[in-house]
């Protein structure tokens, strides 16, 4: 994991939960508090009754599919481990909540995962931000704390064996705050954070896929991306920079000249791609919002292999135009409805917009870049019969006065090379 890290100080502060750490004692009072469960013939049970096992709480909810996901594996280590371990489901949802899941189509599948119930104990004791969450416990103390995919039969044995841990101590980072900014720096009352910027390669496991900002009222002053390609880094700053100048930014505004695309654009849910993604946090000082997202395109530019710039580019296009005078989409009003990719395809009381990002959002239609040179400000309906279909579309446009041609336009092209 490579880190480039920068801090200056002055504007607000940010807090993070405490949580008991990795070598401290349970209370002794966990280990005596009945526990609502259930799945189990008792309602209640205690901690103490396995205090000589190797314990892992393993954080859910019913919303969560990697939760789901993840109990074949866990029940198929409790039965393999029998008596040395205890792995425990903890959820705060009540009781209700879980009967009602466990006994749904879906739920039947995990009826013999013995689970809390209402939890808050553990909930105070490790804080966190996403589940799964595994809190690994052994010999009355907090032996680790983890993501779930480093659970295995071979981390069980290392722990039971009191052999060395390959195991990666994950302390989920709340997003609210600067990615790995101490919490120390919340001590200092005279320093308030100004700007930061922090770019890494390579998994973090303390923090899901995903993105986030940084606000004050509607200023964004911050943005960051977490365990992202640095293809998908790129495309989301040029979203926010296409959109200053009023333009669009899609997939077919990209021309990827790099040797080999598939190191910085990929599937991320690939296990294996784990050393190829990315994370960025990029803030400024309020007063300089407008340029957050150029000097985070330079950043990512200066510390990686590559480089991307918007530059103007002479490409070909579908142009719409209108061919006559004669209004035939002005919209009759009514609620704006936006079903342009449903079959028929219909837009009511609607912009050209809405048209012009359907038929950009994929390259179903067309692989080519749409843009709108009707000059059309009003609201419109229009219906087609396959919006799919180009040569359909072509045709039905026309019985509107509207034509879709292929001709080359300059426009803005987001443009990602390799480093010379």
């Amino acid at each position: 994991m490579s880190l480039i890290l920068a801090v200056t100080v002055a504007t607000s502060a940010y807090s993070q939960k405490k949580s008991l750490k990795v070598g401290e004692a349970l209370p002794t009072s966990v280990w005596a508090t009945p526990m609502e469960v259930v799945n189990h013939p008792q309602k209640t049970i205690k901690l103490s009754e396995d205090k000589n096992k190797l314990i892992l709480l393993d954080f859910w909810n019913t919303w969560c599919s990697a939760c789901l996901a993840n109990f074949p594996k866990m029940e198929g280590l409790q039965k393999q481990f029998g008596d040395k371990i205890k792995i425990l489901a903890v959820s705060n949802q009540d009781r209700a909540t879980l009967d009602k899941f466990f006994a749904s189509k879906n739920g039947q599948r995990y009826k013999g995962i013995l689970s809390v119930t209402e939890d808050q104990l553990f909930h105070n004791l490790f804080p966190h931000t996403a589940v799964p969450y595994i809190i690994w416990i052994k010999d009355g103390k907090v032996f680790n704390t983890t993501d779930s995919g480093q659970v295995s039969e071979a981390t069980l044995l290392e722990a039971l064996k009191g052999e060395e841990s390959s195991l990666q101590t994950v302390i989920q980072i709340d997003r609210k705050r600067p990615l790995m900014l101490s919490e120390n720096f919340e001590l200092e009352k005279l320093a308030h954070l100004k700007g930061y910027n922090l770019f890494v390669k390579g998994r973090i496991r303390a923090i899901t896929y995903g993105s986030g900002f940084h606000r004050d009222g509607q200023v964004v002053y911050g943005r960051q991306f977490t365990n992202f390609s640095l293809m998908n880094i790129y495309k989301g700053i040029s979203y926010e920079l296409f959109e200053k100048f009023g333009d669009q930014f899609t997939d077919k505004r990209l021309i990827n000249l790099v040797n080999k695309p598939e190191e910085i654009d990929f599937d991320t849910t690939k296990s294996g791609d784990f050393d190829k993604l990315y994370s960025i946090e990029y803030i400024v000082p309020k007063e300089q919002a407008d340029s957050l997202y150029d000097k985070m395109l330079r950043n990512v530019n200066e510390n990686s292999d590559y480089t991307a710039n918007i530059e103007k580019r002479l490409v070909k296009c579908l142009v719409l135009k209108r061919t006559s005078n004669q209004d035939k989409i002005a919209t009759k009003g009514g609620e704006t409805v936006d079903q342009f990719f449903k079959t028929p395809s219909m837009l009511k009381n609607a912009t050209i917009g809405h048209l012009i990002s359907g038929l950009n959002a994929t390259g179903e239609t067309t692989p080519l870049p749409v843009i709108d040179e009707t000059g059309y400000r009003g609201n419109i309906d229009l219906q087609f019969s396959n919006s799919s279909d180009l040569k359909t579309l072509q045709h039905e446009l026309g019985k509107y006065d509207l034509a879709l041609v292929e001709e080359t336009r300059t426009i803005p092209m987001l443009v990602v090379k390799d480093k010379k």
